[in-house]
């Protein structure tokens, strides 16, 4: 498994982290291999899984494929408390949500010779969800802390979301490093969501109903992704010269129907309900180049994409066609260069130092361009941004590695357009979340990690500390935003071998209090986890239990003050667990495993799959 922490020009602009490149051991033989597994864990409540893995090969074709199933059932509390003007409203929520999840893949693969190798993916996920979110919130008079009336609503949902997406792959390579790479996707993502929502409005005692409010929710989602990526690889000037291309269009449509709902029936709101359509086009060219010399390896390129993004926001007429007179549009086209340069001086192995310079973008998930408004109740609701911009991030660092072990690394980012999430009001009474796009973030970080070895223990320690400063203006005023921070994480991962095939964890980490979402200033959490495994039936199977959250302090609890509004938030979620899997292997292990190839369209994939109520 190769680590890339500075990704070349081959590899697309989008995120700032690192990326996992797997590559296969070779292995020469044929047969049957795969594996059975099943897991249970309890929690407040039962949760169960199970899945099959098979891979067959002989000299012409690889067949593979595996098929995984979850049941959970999962309950989250949630508590916010807003203080606007000299008003103040206390929220507490539970929310439980029943999930089905069907994923699978499945794939084949043609050996025409030696050097040639022509393969089709098909992979996805079929989720079926029930979340449903009951709340009670507090209403009073903020000066004499007097409570007005409460508001009661049990909101319910029904989402089913399908993800599937179709690859064709060609791999040309032979032995004098001429390498070449062709992927074809289609993925389709089809998400429908249905709400039910009465808001019930009672005195301060909560005896008698002052009034009420019943709406319900007609949400669909059709997200269409198609995508060609070509590259290739060859030997030039002792070094390898890499080029290439991508092209995908992404095209988006979403419906929201809102409809008042009484006991001579619903009426559509108009005025509430629209549809948004969406369509992304990325057109994308690269060059690379990487050489080894005999104290250093050198690596720059650079890559260039252009964006055509088109969106438009209809409102509906009174029996529910689209207007099309009534469009609020919005069209975009930009070109942007990313260049990238990585220097690793190894002249002495036991002590190698690197420098790396990079140029990266994040586009917004789909879902949160999406104008649409997705109520937890009367007060409180989600509604995406149309005019969320890219945010880009221009980052160098220096890298230490002593020994092939201590890892020590010194960085600094600048990123434009960071994307955070606001909380903003509409009226005095009103609040609603939304991403935004803040001016700037400064970043200087420091990490060290570690890995521990002995006869019978193995470890891992990492530590990372960094400052970070957001500024941004909305308006001046309470609406400007310039907040620093220092703040470290901490990671610890534990092995111990205790004989006759038994192997205990215990994983730990810790976050000191930091920014998060560039707005909310969150207090400090951490979490242990502790679990043994033991292999039987000769290593054909292994059985592992363990305990996720030990102490219960995974809880989230941040502060924002915001456009004269002040909040804190408060989610605990069932993350402790008594978990339970088995896993059988069968067939022979000396059986090549199928190639775990990426993709043309994991991005576009990522993006569908985020941003979500």
């Amino acid at each position: 498994i190769e680590l890339i922490t500075n990704p070349s020009a081959k590899y697309e602009a989008a995120g700032n982290a690192g990326i996992i490149n797997i590559r296969l051991k070779k292995n020469k033989s044929l047969g049957t291999n795969g594996s059975l597994n099943a897991g249970y864990a309890i929690g407040v409540y039962g949760k169960y899984n199970g899945g099959l893995l098979l891979n067959r090969r002989n000299s012409k074709v690889n067949i593979f494929g595996n098929y995984n199933f979850n049941h959970a059932k999962n309950v989250a509390d949630f508590r916010l408390n807003r203080n606007v003007g000299d008003s103040f409203f206390n929220l507490v929520s539970k929310r439980l949500q029943t999930s089905n999840t069907h994923g699978f893949k499945a794939g084949i693969d043609f050996f025409i010779n030696k050097k040639s190798t022509l393969g089709f993916l098909v992979n996805g996920t079929i989720a079926d969800n029930l979340p449903d979110n009951f709340s009670k919130t507090t209403i009073g008079y903020t000066p004499f802390n007097t409570i007005n009336r409460l508001l009661i609503a049990d909101n319910k949902n029904h989402t089913i979301q399908n993800n599937i997406n179709f690859n064709s792959n060609y791999h040309y390579a032979d032995a004098n490093g001429h390498d070449l790479n062709i992927d074809a996707d289609y993925g389709l993502f089809r998400n429908t969501n249905n709400q039910n929502q009465p808001n019930y409005y009672y005195n301060a005692a909560g005896t008698t109903e002052l009034s009420h409010a019943i709406y319900s929710f007609i949400a669909p989602t059709n997200i269409d992704i198609y995508s060609l990526k070509v590259d290739y690889e060859q030997n030039f000037k002792k070094g390898k010269l890499g080029i290439g291309g991508k092209a995908s269009y992404v095209k988006t449509n979403n419906h929201f129907d809102r409809y008042d709902v009484a006991n001579t029936g619903n009426t559509l709101d108009v005025f509430r309900s629209n549809q948004f359509n969406y369509t992304e086009n990325v057109n994308a060219l690269y060059l690379n180049y990487n050489r080894k010399y005999e104290t250093m390896v050198l690596q720059f390129g650079v890559r260039a994409e252009h964006t055509v993004s088109d969106g438009q926001s209809y409102q509906l007429n009174a029996n529910g066609s689209v207007n099309y007179a009534v469009v609020k549009p919005f069209k975009r086209s930009y070109l942007d260069f990313f260049p990238s340069a990585a220097i690793t001086f190894n002249k002495n192995p036991q002590n190698q130092w690197s420098i790396a310079y990079g140029r990266r973008i994040d586009r917004p998930n789909y879902q949160f361009l999406n104008p649409f408004e997705f109520k937890l109740d009367e007060y409180n609701y989600r509604k995406g941004n149309p005019n969320l911009q890219p945010q880009y991030t221009n980052s160098i660092s220096i890298t230490n590695l002593y020994k092939t072990k201590l890892v020590t690394k010194l960085s600094y980012s600048y990123v434009k357009d960071v994307f955070a999430q606001i909380t903003d009001t509409i009226d005095i009474n009103k609040s609603f979340i939304t991403n935004k796009n803040l001016a700037t973030q400064n970043i200087i970080s420091l990490g060290i990690s570690y890995p521990f070895q002995y006869k019978w223990y193995t470890g891992f320690v990492a530590i990372n500390s960094f400052y970070s400063n957001y500024k941004a203006d909305f308006g001046g005023g309470d609406r400007v935003i310039n907040l620093d921070v220092f703040a470290y994480t901490c990671n610890l991962q534990n092995s111990f071998k205790l004989g006759n095939g038994f192997i205990a964890e215990v994983n730990g980490f810790y976050n000191s209090p930091t920014i998060w979402q560039g707005t909310f200033t969150s207090k400090a959490q951490g979490g242990v986890d502790a679990g043994m495994q033991k292999n039987i039936w000769q290593g054909k199977a292994t059985i592992k239990a363990s305990v996720t959250d030990i102490f219960l302090t995974q809880a989230f609890n941040a502060e924002n003050n915001f456009a004269g509004q002040k909040s804190n938030v408060f989610i605990q979620n069932e993350n402790r667990q008594f978990k339970i899997n088995f896993t059988y292997r069968f067939g022979s292990n000396q059986v090549k495993a199928a190639r775990n190839r990426s993709t043309g369209a994991e991005e576009e994939s990522k993006r569908s799959q985020g941003g979500g109520q």
